[in-house]
């Protein structure tokens, strides 16, 4: 079971990830959209939207350096691990306060705002599940490991995370780490798996285009309709 669920069940995700991406961007591409419904609703969008995307950076930012920088990194740069550790407590818990307040401000919007509740997909509300389920798992964890005694996730969950990316994976680190952490690497890999058949993917999504493309130029409705030919004598515009 620690086999299938801390090595096959990962890169099942991550494949259905990679490939999910390429199917969507070849065969949906109109689809491949925030489907943006700011036009509906924009006092709580004003809110939740900052909340959300800034605090998911700052959550981002604490996962590579707490999963893909090696501990031995940051003692070598003479951080100690009671240090590292309450910049970990303390940013996490503010990110993920954020993250999740944004997140409850933004499912409250499209749940009870009748055009952004319709403009909703399936896989987008099992998407807001897995994102939210994640997101709580992550501050209890931080809540959990700091409370309830001490618990370096970078000595087992790290190394494993490390290792599936590295393709010399090892499950069995996962396997005698907290459950808390084990549910929610699991949930997390799931939420990859659903990632390309979401909004989500406007992640990868940059405007690069408007830098070079052309000025726009805009018109008149008399000047469309009239051309550039003079008028004829004796005809009038008429008055609107």
């Amino acid at each position: 079971m620690d086999t299938f669920l801390f090595l096959i069940f990962p890169y099942l995700c991550l494949a259905v990830f990679v490939v999910g991406h390429y199917w969507r961007y070849k065969y949906d591409k109109f689809g491949w959209t925030t489907r943006s419904s700011q036009l509906y609703e924009n006092r709580l969008l004003r809110w939740g939207s900052p909340l959300f995307h800034f605090g998911l950076l700052g959550v981002i930012a604490g996962h590579v350096i707490g999963l893909v920088v090696p501990k031995s990194w940051t003692e070598a740069l003479g951080i100690s691990e009671d240090a590292y550790h309450l910049v970990a407590v303390t940013g996490g818990l503010i990110a993920g306060a954020a993250t999740l307040l944004g997140l409850v401000i933004l499912v409250y919007r499209r749940r009870t705002v009748g055009p952004v509740f319709s403009a909703t997909t399936r896989m987008d509300k099992l998407m807001y599940v897995f994102l939210a389920a994640v997101i709580v798992l992550g501050i209890w964890n931080t809540l959990a490991a700091s409370t309830f005694g001490h618990y370096d996730y970078r000595e087992d969950v790290s190394p494993w995370f490390r290792s599936i990316f590295l393709l010399q994976p090892k499950p069995e680190l996962m396997a005698d780490a907290a459950l808390g952490f084990q549910v929610h690497a699991l949930i997390a890999f799931g939420l990859f798996a659903l990632w390309p058949f979401t909004r989500l993917v406007h992640v990868f999504s940059a405007p690069l285009g408007y830098v070079t493309r052309p000025y726009i130029v805009y018109r008149s409705r008399d000047e469309e309709r009239e051309g550039t030919r003079a008028p004829k004598r004796g005809w009038e515009k008429a008055s609107r």
